[in-house]
């Protein structure tokens, strides 16, 4: 494999074809793409400055476990210090650039399996309310500034999230051939992993919507949900428009599309809902993923016992 590059000589270059393979050969998003070039470009420097040289691929081989938990050091102090899960996140993309060196380069270096990053602990998910999943609905059609398929397509991703729990890449990721809806959606997930997923009727009928005011014509293949110009919809429009509607309800930073998601899980596993279920709704590998929903269950529980008990 190593002699279908370029063979590049220099630590940087070495960088640079691994940005190349993430993008083209992984499909890695722009977002992971500069996370882990910035990792990288700061795990060289310091490594050029801490040895006083540049270095080649073939220095890359050497460094040692020390070295890695000094640059890890270096991160937690300073002015900007990393949190324990932005420190992982930074170990995690250096190790996938060493995995690079190793198959395609040729440069293997065990020490990286020797250095562990800091423990993190998950944090529970950060869900809405009923009330607030239904004002994050019900508002963009009470938006008098915007076109009415706006507000409908708008209504329809928002409820996608909620209704059926998916991703907003799982919603976006809906082509015109799979609408209308019927009873049963196929969803594509994280690893190419397929799921289906119960479509309620207000989902449909929010899709429906959509369709019924949409002023373009969407081919078979096309992305189901359009923008403003025709072009498919992205996700940071999503992330925008639930930034500025938590922004109009007076909601709370953590009221992001994701906690539609999170309330979709919430809300069923509060009416009854089994856990194993949930973990086949939203396309989770492990169990133990699913399982953070009962710390907030628990913590909603405990509150409102707290609050109606005449002891508490």
């Amino acid at each position: 494999m190593a002699a279908a590059l370029s063979a590049p000589r220099t630590a940087e270059a070495a960088r640079q074809a691994w940005l190349q393979h993430l993008a083209h050969e992984r499909r890695a998003s722009p977002r992971t793409l500069e996370a882990y070039g910035f990792a990288a470009q700061r795990y060289l420097t310091f490594l050029e400055r801490h040895r006083g040289e540049s270095l080649s691929v073939a220095a890359m081989t050497g460094v040692t476990p020390a070295e890695i938990r000094a640059w890890l050091a270096h991160l937690r102090s300073g002015d900007r210090p990393l949190s324990p899960r932005s420190l992982s996140q930074a170990l995690s993309a250096i190790r996938t650039f060493h995995r690079f060196l190793d198959r395609r380069l040729d440069a293997p270096n065990p020490a990286i399996a020797l250095v562990r990053g800091p423990r993190v602990k998950p944090g529970a998910p950060r869900p809405v309310t009923e009330d607030q999943a239904a004002g994050l609905l019900a508002e963009p059609g009470l938006d008098p500034d915007r076109e009415d398929w706006e507000a409908a397509r708008d209504q329809a991703v928002l409820t996608l999230l909620y209704g059926c729990g998916l991703r907003i890449s799982e919603a976006l990721g809906l082509r015109r051939a799979d609408a209308p809806l019927g009873d049963l959606l196929r969803i594509t997930g994280k690893g190419g992993k397929t799921r289906m997923v119960p479509v309620l009727p207000a989902v449909r009928a929010a899709v429906d919507a959509y369709l019924a005011e949409v002023p373009f014509a969407i081919e078979a293949d096309d992305a189901l949900f359009r923008a403003r110009r025709g072009g498919p919809l992205s996700p940071r429009h999503v992330q925008a428009t639930v930034q500025t509607l938590r922004s109009r309800l007076g909601l709370p930073a953590s009221a992001t599309p994701h906690a539609l998601r999170h309330a979709f899980a919430t809300h069923l596993l509060g009416a009854g809902a089994d856990l194993r279920s949930i973990q086949e709704l939203l396309g989770h590998a492990s169990l133990s993923t699913t399982q953070r929903y009962t710390e907030v269950d628990a913590a909603a529980l405990l509150s409102a016992y707290s609050a109606a008990h005449p002891h508490a």
